[in-house]
């Protein structure tokens, strides 16, 4: 009977006693996955007095660690009444002959979004629709979920399904 009553209180010392700091939330939301992807979108002019680039102040009230990846997709237009958006880089043929990107990047304040080319690249090819009132919608994800989702960033409706 001792041996009895001296298990059920080491076992009962045991259950009490094994009580450590609290962990880490668990996983609430879509697919087990717990993460606030953010964004905001901006139309911009790429003219010569700028050097064709524009540089994009992150708002204040968007939070940005230093391990989040910043993702930019462009405006193409609507299909059927939806919006049609492209990631970067993004290469558009001019003719047979001739090509720019649309690209970016960032830093923890700033994106900068620019057209490129080759170094003899004539700018004067530029077509208005592809210089004036271009429409980008800047994504930022916490690399935890990149890392450990199935996500396809270069599929703008699969990464928006996570973004609020």
């Amino acid at each position: 009977m001792k041996k009895i009553a001296y298990l059920l209180f080491t076992l009962t010392f045991l259950i009490t006693a094994c009580e450590g700091e609290q962990g880490p939330p668990g996983f609430d939301g879509q697919d087990g996955a717990i993460f606030e992807g953010q964004s905001f979108e901006r139309t911009i002019d790429f003219t010569s007095t700028n050097n064709y680039q524009e540089t994009i102040e992150i708002p204040l009230d968007l939070y940005l660690d230093d391990s989040d990846m910043v993702l930019v997709y462009h405006l193409k237009g609507q299909v059927d009444g939806f919006d049609v958006w492209k990631s970067l880089p993004e290469t558009v043929y001019v003719n047979s002959e001739e090509e720019f990107q649309y690209n970016y990047e960032h830093n923890f304040d700033f994106v900068t979004i620019f057209i490129e080319s080759h170094p003899t690249f004539d700018f004067n090819l530029l077509l208005d629709d592809e210089r004036i009132n271009q429409t980008f919608r800047i994504v930022i994800l916490p690399i935890e979920f990149v890392n450990s989702s199935d996500i396809d960033i270069n599929d703008y409706e699969s990464v928006m399904e996570f973004v609020e």
